[in-house]
């Protein structure tokens, strides 16, 4: 199996979350990858999530509502665990849909409201840190 080569940071839609053009940072530093989430509720066994970020103005403010979700332990880069909600959704990369495990922090003060860690890309990607846009310029021609 062939592995597509990225850059380390690209534009990318997640359909079921209604956010496209997405800009996002490719983490190999990163276990899971993460996403920004402005307002998370926990109520009569679903998540009630509003992706909205007034820096980041693909992030369409709407709610989206999850039956099935998780939470799981986090440690950042600084050594500090953070216990976080985990969503599967999907992600488009180079026109292909692929399955991705997210979890949810606020990143607002943040440059990228999406990391991609290691735990997607392992067996499909190859990050070339020179690249830029690979799959987003791509999708654009």
């Amino acid at each position: 199996m062939s592995k597509q080569i990225i850059g380390r940071v690209d534009k990318i839609d997640f359909p079921k979350l209604n956010l496209f053009n997405i800009d996002v940072k490719i983490d190999t530093g990163a276990y899971t990858s993460a996403i920004h989430c402005s307002k998370i509720i926990e109520e009569n066994n679903t998540l009630r999530c509003t992706f909205y970020s007034k820096g980041h103005p693909n992030f369409s403010g709407k709610e989206v509502v999850f039956n099935t979700f998780s939470r799981t332990n986090v440690k950042s880069s600084n050594g500090l665990k953070e216990n976080r909600y985990k969503i599967k959704s999907e992600a488009i990369f180079f026109g292909k849909t692929y399955k991705i495990n997210l979890t949810l922090s606020t990143r607002d003060d943040m440059k990228f409201p999406v990391l991609i860690g290691r735990q997607f890309l392992k067996r499909k990607f190859i990050v070339d840190v020179d690249l830029e846009n690979i799959s987003y310029n791509l999708k654009t021609l």
